[in-house]
């Protein structure tokens, strides 16, 4: 009698902590989630003045490649358990809303948005912070208490890869708009470029594998290091590279520029880039 009313008890508690989490208790951490990762871009100059004159074209491009990567990501980090593509475009919707709403109240607080100012200042300026602020309000349930979910497609080696690009670019939208980034690229030297790529790689290598950090892959003990480096590392640092100079041309840095500058300002943007996609992969 005592041993099953320990097992009930048991089964009451794995009930509970199972049982699903009220829809309001997701939104808010939805939105805490949005203002935690994009409080860096909310408060970056840049980021004000490129929504107001970057190319619309390009703004557009970067609103619409961020809905799949969404509704990826909602796969295994959204606010509820997902059954379907129905379910993660729901998720998707909700994060992108929650984002638009976020970046615009936050941006009114700052005085950044004002009732003389035009309709396409502001639809830019929203649009633009609410990219990062959508992916932060989707991070949110694994990293501000919700349930950790994982997926089995994210052992496939494409889900890897998308997992490592979503680190990439939000990572990158941090500091992709500022003038510091191209202001290193003319400081850096070749030597002190071919330093910081070396420098990339091994600090990503180590991350996801060397590290062993929770949520790392593992492993087997037949398999040799330099198949993980090859198919991971490096063609993960490539992700990099290639998420930096679409942020770079997204936010007009590589226009006027020379091959030279546009190819340190890749590596410079590639450092924060590939830790974001080496991060990616731990906690998602």
């Amino acid at each position: 009698m005592r041993l099953e009313m320990v097992v009930n008890r048991g089964a009451e508690r794995s009930t509970k902590a199972a049982a699903p989490e009220h829809p309001a208790t997701s939104i808010a951490r939805a939105f805490g989630g949005a203002l935690v990762f994009s409080l860096p871009v909310f408060m970056t100059m840049e980021m004000w003045e490129l929504g107001f004159y970057m190319d619309r074209a390009r703004l557009i491009l970067l609103v619409l490649l961020n809905i799949p990567i969404l509704v990826f990501l909602s796969h295994y980090s959204g606010f509820e358990a997902t059954f379907d593509w129905r379910d993660d475009l729901r998720d998707a919707a909700i994060a992108y809303g929650v984002g638009i709403i976020s970046s615009a109240t936050v941006l009114s607080i700052f005085g950044l948005l004002a009732p003389g100012m035009s309709v396409g200042e502001i639809a830019g300026k929203v649009a633009l912070q609410s990219v990062p602020a959508s992916i932060g309000a989707l991070l949110a349930r694994t990293q501000l208490g919700g349930r950790h979910r994982r997926r089995e497609r994210e052992d496939r080696y494409g889900g890897e890869l998308m997992l490592m690009a979503a680190g990439a670019l939000f990572l990158s939208l941090n500091v992709a708009p500022t003038e510091e980034m191209i202001l290193i690229s003319y400081k850096m030297s070749p030597v002190q470029g071919i330093a910081l790529v070396l420098g990339s790689i091994i600090v990503m290598h180590g991350f996801v594998f060397a590290a062993a950090f929770k949520g790392g892959s593992e492993l087997s003990p037949h398999t040799p290091w330099w198949s993980a480096f090859m198919r991971f590392t490096m063609v993960g640092y490539v992700i990099a590279l290639l998420i930096s100079a679409f942020a770079l041309w997204t936010f007009g840095r590589m226009d006027g520029q020379g091959v030279s500058t546009l190819l340190m300002a890749m590596i410079v943007l590639g450092f924060p880039a590939a830790l974001g996609a080496a991060a990616a992969r731990l906690i998602l």
